[in-house]
């Protein structure tokens, strides 16, 4: 192995630059494969576009300059560091919709009250747990909201059990504007 590359500030500007690539790549590829999960069609094939074209360009420079390990550091790295740059990304622009499941023994009317007046769309069900009976209250909400409604909800219940899922809403409804 030649030693003498790691002193090249050549070779730590093509490594950079493959580095940069590869998080841009990445981000890219992470933010689409959640598009598409969404159902985001020209979201999606926008994002491809944009990263297929930025892996190329890094895969590319890799390959032509394999005598370079500094080039492979960069590509693995950028991979990684984009996987999680691109899912702080997708969180900052909670694109999407979650349905919240709240599950409460002696405070469901109050938690449906408390999100109603806050201008949700709430729907309660009786049910039966270990020790009783309790209140199942489903809401779905954009995911933006997602925090503010946590706040509502464990200020009226701070022992409610909430659980969380990504939906896609299909037609119709309440759903807060």
């Amino acid at each position: 192995m030649n030693f003498d590359i790691f002193s090249s500030p050549q070779a730590w500007l093509s490594a950079l630059l493959i580095f940069s690539l590869r998080v841009g790549d990445m981000s890219l590829d992470t933010l689409r494969v959640l598009f598409v999960v969404r159902g985001k069609k020209t979201i999606a094939w926008v994002l491809g576009f944009f990263q297929s074209m930025l892996f190329v360009i890094a895969i590319t420079t890799v390959l032509s300059q394999l005598d370079n390990p500094l080039n492979v550091l960069g590509y693995a790295s950028g991979f990684a560091t984009g996987n999680v740059l691109g899912m702080l990304i997708e969180e900052r622009l909670a694109v999407g919709h979650i349905q919240l499941m709240i599950f409460s023994t002696n405070r469901g009317a109050a938690i449906c009250d408390a999100l109603r007046i806050a201008g949700f769309g709430v729907t309660e069900v009786p049910g039966r747990g270990k020790n009783g009976t309790v209140s199942v209250i489903l809401t779905n909400v954009f995911r933006k909201d997602v925090d503010r409604l946590e706040t509502i909800i464990l200020e009226t219940d701070p022992e409610a059990f909430v659980t969380r899922e990504d939906v896609r809403p299909m037609r119709r409804g309440f759903w807060r504007a």
